[in-house]
């Protein structure tokens, strides 16, 4: 399946930078009978920049860089588009599906290290594969990124259970350094 992924997310990504669009991620689950398509698109880095430019001076509450840019009409116009291309190169082959087109919301997934590097400062929630400091949850500000690693601002998070134990043993310490290979799934945690 992962290959036919791969094919799949090419795929999306002509049609997206045919619209002026970017593909976040791509997700393909279910079994036999009920299988979804699920692509998560953003306005590509122009159409973000001019989002920007003319949201300045407007109070949103959330910082710009989390808004995707993403319209019903963009979301509609690509599922019409990648759903023909879809069908005619028959990418899909076998039963029904169904594709979900979206944006990837305020919360949404940090997958490479080009997602960590362009959302320095804001803050995120992730997990490791193996724990740090004796804990696998983290919560904080994402201060730097690069070098295959991430630097997290814990004291602004307020840690309960064993999160909050690790905390109190790294309390001389605010920071947290993490491997990127390390990261097992990570979030953007939106400030409202």
């Amino acid at each position: 399946m992962a290959l036919q992924l791969d094919e799949i997310r090419k795929a999306a990504e002509r049609v997206a930078s045919s619209l002026g669009l970017e593909v976040v991620d791509v997700e393909f689950t279910g079994g036999a009978k009920f299988r979804t398509l699920r692509v998560f698109i953003e306005k590509n880095a122009e159409g973000r920049a001019k989002l920007t430019a003319e949201a300045e001076g407007l109070p949103t509450g959330v910082p710009l860089e989390q808004l995707s840019g993403v319209t019903h009409e963009d979301c509609a116009s690509f599922a019409q588009d990648f759903g023909t291309l879809l069908d005619v190169e028959d990418t899909i082959p076998g039963a029904e599906y169904t594709l979900e087109v979206s944006s990837p919301g305020l919360d949404r997934k940090l997958k490479s290290a080009t997602d960590f590097e362009r959302f320095v400062g804001n803050k995120v929630k992730l997990q490791t594969f193996t724990a740090v400091n004796g804990n696998r949850h983290w919560s904080g500000r994402l201060t730097a990124a690069g070098n295959g690693r991430l630097t997290l601002d814990v004291s602004v998070a307020k840690p309960k259970g064993k999160a909050a134990k690790a905390a109190a043993k790294a309390a001389e310490s605010t920071t947290v350094e993490l491997e990127l290979a390390n990261i097992e799934k990570a979030n953007l945690v939106p400030e409202i």
